[in-house]
Parts: C-alpha cells; sequence; structure tokens
C-alpha cells in the first residue's frame, strides 16, 4: 500500500492503482468547476484531470509545497485521472496497522477501511478507482 496525507488525513491505497507518482507540473485551470477540481495536466501527451483528493474527500484546501505529488491512475484503466496529495508516506504493510472500528457512520465511497497505526493515528483504505466511479466524481461542473 502506498501512504499518503492529503489534507489532514493518512491514507493507504493499492499500488495496484497508480500507474506513477510526479512532482505538480503546471495545471491549466478550468473554469466553473468544483472546488476540488485543480484543472488539467498534460503528461507526455495525455491530459489528466487533477483532483485535490484532501478537498474532494471533504478536507479543507491545503497549500501545496515541494513535497506534494500528484499520483496518476494507471492508463490501464482508459481513466484519465491524477489526485494531489499533499506528501508522500511511503509505503506501508497491511500487517503494521490494526483495523479501527469506524463507528455508526457510513465510510465514503472509495473508502473500504480504517486503520490505527502503533501511535494511534489513523490511516483510511482507499480505491481510487471506486472513487473514480462515483456519482459525485464524474460532476465537475460547478452549480
Amino acid at each position: 500500500m502506498l501512504g499518503v496525507a492529503a489534507g489532514e488525513d493518512r491514507y493507504l491505497i493499492p499500488m495496484t492503482e497508480v500507474g506513477e507518482v510526479i512532482p505538480v507540473p503546471k495545471l491549466a485551470p478550468v473554469p466553473l468547476t468544483q472546488p476540488w477540481f485543480l484543472g488539467l495536466a498534460n503528461v507526455r501527451g495525455d491530459l489528466y484531470g487533477i483532483t485535490d483528493l484532501g478537498v474532494y474527500l471533504g478536507g479543507h484546501s491545503t497549500s501545496f509545497n515541494l513535497k506534494s505529488r500528484i499520483l496518476l491512475v494507471s492508463p490501464g484503466n482508459k481513466i484519465y485521472g491524477g489526485f494531489m496529495v499533499y506528501s508522500m508516506l511511503g509505503i506501508r504493510n497491511l500487517s503494521e496497522f490494526t483495523p479501527a472500528k469506524s463507528g455508526k457512520k457510513k465510510l465514503p465511497n472509495g473508502i473500504n477501511r480504517q486503520y490505527e497505526d502503533t501511535e494511534g493515528r489513523l490511516w483510511r483504505e482507499l480505491s481510487l478507482l471506486e472513487l473514480m466511479k462515483d456519482e459525485k466524481f464524474l460532476q465537475i461542473a460547478h452549480g
């Protein structure tokens, strides 16, 4: 699993869903879109719609920095999407974590399970492919 920070939260993403991790390229803004849609990136001739993962998942907008990266979804899936994350937290093995109770609250689409690390921090297992199939994700127009 790939560990990332988006907004103030930590996520575990299956490495099979990430085609590439790249530094933040120049983004072409798209007017009249949702606040979580950052714009389009040209990556070696392919256009990727770039989403602020933290904002999309309900967090606050965070200033990006030199540690920020874009996770490109595997082009083998014929979906060209990218997700901006605040920082990379390395490759993680699920054996390092213990399952956490999700409580009575239903987990958002794309989040399958929650875990705690040895320091008691909460991590969420996130499927980017499931997230990209969500009706909300497909509606980038604002309004």
